[in-house]
């Protein structure tokens, strides 16, 4: 079995074909490094195989703005410092610079330009025939490095209208690539927030369609929320809550990090709306939920703030007070009346940007790992598809699998796994034992 350890990565500058390896790794993004860096560790040979360049979703799938959610001192893998203060968000490129210098710490066996196009299990034999751009080759495993932002996911009530130019955030760069003209974003997490308010200081008029949300505070009482989430226990639940599935986080790492508050973005401009509902004759219609779903995200928000007011009080320390943390923007008028359809011409809207997700995308891994909805069947990332594996992916373990930090330990389990499982495969019985120790000339005695 050829061992690919010491290749350098880079571009593929040999053919791949009846490659034989114990494990394969698809996408060198941070899940595919951190899982080199574990299997490396561990002493198997592997291969990590990226169609594009090391954390390319970094590079280009983010607009230009982008820096990391979460600050330089949490979001990281634990072996390596961001060359930025501890308390500062790297931006994208130094996140994606961040991968390639960790990468080359331990010499990963990556080969990028190289893309996985089909995985399906021998029959009659071990392991899987994995056909590549670069040829095909033999595994004994692979590891689904993907990731969980695969395939942009724009829905299907989305408008036929060709002359409203619409977008998945996926492609959006910055204000710029934009017509004239007033600007609709659906979705309100992460990114469809940080899309908002920077479309909204570069002088656009935008309207924001809010569904449900948690809003976490940036930080509060010298502590970010990150922290919190950390000494409260949060970021170790392992399951979701029955109907919190698709709630998404509305956190900001932009201008030094800040707390999202919709009530404040409406009183700079933003003109809210709730869910978005349907499109029909040139018009837009909305959910009339934008209320509720303001109040359920300022629960969330005051709920984090009591929850670490009584951690303070019951261990005692000495943590500043911070009582405009509870301060409430007043009402802008379109919380006060909330629009409940738009007639998008009137409203001067050229534009739609879907901040709406992403759906995962294994058409490549043909194997019995998925339930009917074509979800991945797992228990920490190992698959009920003996051989094959997740790394990742949202919850793959508990709340904190979807972070860097989150993705190197879910990625060490699963390495410690493939290094058990080779164990076993290895053993031999006595008789086997007795006969790998003989010399060729007592092997060859004994065979007469």
């Amino acid at each position: 079995m050829t061992d690919l350890n010491r290749t350098a990565f880079q571009k593929s500058d040999r053919p791949l074909e009846n490659l034989e390896i114990d494990t394969l790794v698809v996408g060198a993004g941070q899940a595919g490094v951190a899982m080199s860096e574990h299997l490396t560790n561990q002493g198997v040979p592997h291969i990590v195989l990226e169609k594009s360049r090391i954390a390319e979703a970094w590079r280009s799938g983010r607009w230009d703005s982008l820096v990391a959610n979460g600050p330089a001192w949490h979001d990281r893998f634990p072996n390596l410092e961001f060359p930025v203060g501890p308390d500062e968000f790297p931006a994208k490129e130094q996140v994606a610079d961040y991968f390639v210098t960790y990468a080359k710490r331990f010499n990963a066996p990556i080969r990028t330009g190289v893309e996985v196009k089909k995985v399906t299990r021998n029959l009659g034999r071990p392991g899987f025939t994995v056909e590549t751009s670069e040829g095909t080759l033999q595994a004994l495993r692979v590891v689904s490095a993907t990731g969980p932002f695969q395939r942009p996911v724009i829905p299907a009530i989305a408008p036929k209208d060709a002359s409203i130019q619409q977008i998945h955030s996926a492609q959006y760069y910055n204000p710029q690539q934009l017509p004239e003209g007033a600007v609709l974003v659906v979705g309100a997490g992460s990114s469809g927030v940080q899309i908002a308010d920077e479309l909204n200081r570069a002088g656009k008029r935008v309207f924001l369609s809010v569904g449900a949300h948690d809003r976490p505070p940036r930080s509060y009482r010298n502590r970010d929320f990150v922290w919190w989430l950390g000494v409260l226990g949060l970021w170790d639940a392992e399951e979701v809550q029955p109907g919190r599935e698709h709630v998404t986080i509305a956190v900001s790492g932009a201008r030094g990090g800040e707390t999202i508050d919709f009530r404040r973005l409406a009183n700079e401009g933003i003109t809210l709306v709730g869910l978005t509902k349907a499109f029909a004759d040139g018009k837009v219609s909305f959910q009339d939920d934008l209320v509720k779903n303001l109040q359920l995200g300022d629960e969330n928000y005051l709920g984090l703030l009591d929850a670490a007011d009584a951690y303070i009080e019951r261990n005692g320390l000495d943590l500043p007070e911070e009582p405009d943390a509870r301060k409430v923007f007043p009402d802008a008028e379109c919380i006060r009346q909330p629009i409940l359809e738009l007639d998008l011409a009137a409203a001067g809207i050229t534009s739609i940007i879907w901040a709406t997700g992403y759906a995962v995308d294994f058409d490549w891994l043909q194997v019995d790992a998925f339930d009917d909805k074509g979800k991945p069947k797992h228990q920490r990332g190992v698959s009920r598809e003996p051989g094959v594996y997740f790394v990742g992916l949202p919850w793959l373990s508990r709340r904190g699998s979807s972070f860097i930090w989150g993705v190197w330990h879910d990625a060490k389990h699963v390495a410690d796994h493939i290094a058990t499982q080779r164990k076993y495969v290895e053993y031999q019985d006595a008789s086997q034992r007795e006969a790998s120790s003989q010399t060729p000339v007592q092997k060859a005695a004994s065979w007469e």
